[in-house]
């Protein structure tokens, strides 16, 4: 097979397109829904989402808990460092996304400022990580990572969001022709730690949101109930890979990141059932499709007793991948140039996705992470 040209997954988009803040309420949302036998389009609510499923579906979701993890530094210049926590290797050890004016080097001490911007812990730049930009902090005192986070993270919004924002708020200050005392993008900031966290989140570790569970609430989820379908649960704790750009000429020339992904014995036990019944399997997102297509061969097992599955995953989906559990796809819409419009690629065709996309754009449909949603039907 020929290697997949970045062009071909390229798009222009129209900035204000860009969902600076979900729809209230959330499942108000636009859903364009594509049926692939039919390869006709329609337009939706997502809160009509249970009656565009049938009773024998099965709803997988991924309960990974977004952290905190965007933080703020001070060099013992002045200077301020930003930070994007990625995890704890051991206590009092973090890996840490730094970007700073100047160069870091291995002894550079910084202090962790919380909210208000007061120092609330030290460390000392040690080592830079494989990953580019990455560093590895130790603190001074041993305190813990979730009392540090809580204290001096906020939610680690993808940075065109924080761009539009900021764009945005200078706005408003030109139009107002002098400095507002609380910028929109100042003042909706509280309301992010609810914003940017699905109802189905459980287990922290994700630096970003799996943005397809943003849309749904405890009424919607009471409607898919009440018609018969049900719903499982794996966990995918969405790294920093999912902010970084493919860079190469090449999709098959990139470097993907892994993830850690976790799925229990009774989602595994489910899933089976649902195959053996020939039923549909649903998938919430990008990340619940490649935790499912990188453990199918031992989901699929029906020989052997269901067992939880863990590991790290760094599964590259693209056309002429040939998908095993993943038969209905909900997902929002993707950067230009990505894995993940990659993979929706795979599953309904280069050449439809281009048209899929056109047709979002021409319809204004509201783009990216606190965006409009896709569902991919058979």
């Amino acid at each position: 097979m020929p290697a997949m040209n970045m062009d071909d997954l390229n798009y222009t988009l129209d900035p204000t397109l860009i969902a600076r803040r979900p729809a209230r309420p959330r499942d108000a949302s636009r859903v364009l829904v594509y049926h692939r036998a039919r390869d006709f389009i329609e337009h939706r609510k997502f809160y009509e989402l249970p009656g565009l499923l049938k009773p024998t579906d099965m709803l997988v979701t991924n309960n990974t808990r977004v952290l905190p993890g965007r933080l703020r530094f001070r060099k013992t210049t002045g200077a301020t460092v930003a930070g994007l926590f990625i995890k704890e290797n051991s206590t009092g050890v973090w890996a840490v996304l730094l970007q700073a004016r100047g160069r870091l080097k291995p002894g550079t001490e910084l202090s962790l400022l919380d909210h208000a911007g007061h120092p609330v812990a030290h460390a000392v730049v040690r080592a830079p990580l494989e990953e580019r930009g990455q560093w590895e902090l130790h603190f001074s005192k041993v305190q813990s990572a979730d009392m540090l986070l809580a204290q001096a993270g906020t939610m680690p919004l993808p940075p065109y969001i924080l761009k539009a924002r900021e764009a945005d708020a200078k706005r408003e200050e030109a139009a107002d022709h002098e400095p507002i005392m609380e910028p929109t993008a100042r003042r909706d900031d509280a309301a992010d730690a609810a914003d940017y966290q699905t109802i189905f989140a459980q287990n922290p570790g994700a630096v970003a949101a799996p943005t397809a569970g943003l849309h749904f609430t405890a009424a919607v989820l009471a409607r898919l109930a009440a018609r018969g379908i049900q719903q499982a649960a794996v966990t995918l704790h969405v790294g920093i890979g999912t902010f970084r750009p493919v860079l190469t000429p090449t999709l098959e020339a990139h470097n993907m990141h892994a993830e850690q992904y976790f799925v229990p014995a009774e989602t595994v036990a489910a899933l089976r059932r649902q195959r053996a019944a020939n039923a549909r399997i649903v998938c919430v997102g990008t990340t619940t499709v490649r935790t499912l297509e990188s453990c199918a061969a031992e989901i699929l097992q029906q020989e052997t007793p269901p067992a939880p599955l863990a590991g790290r995953t760094n599964l590259l989906i693209s056309p002429g991948y040939p998908f095993k559990l993943t038969d209905v796809l909900l997902t929002n819409f993707h950067l230009p140039r990505s894995t993940l419009l990659a993979l929706v690629a795979a599953l309904v065709g280069l050449p439809t996705l281009k048209r899929l996309y056109a047709e979002a754009i021409a319809h204004r449909y509201r783009f990216y992470s606190f965006g409009d949603a896709m569902l991919v039907l058979p």
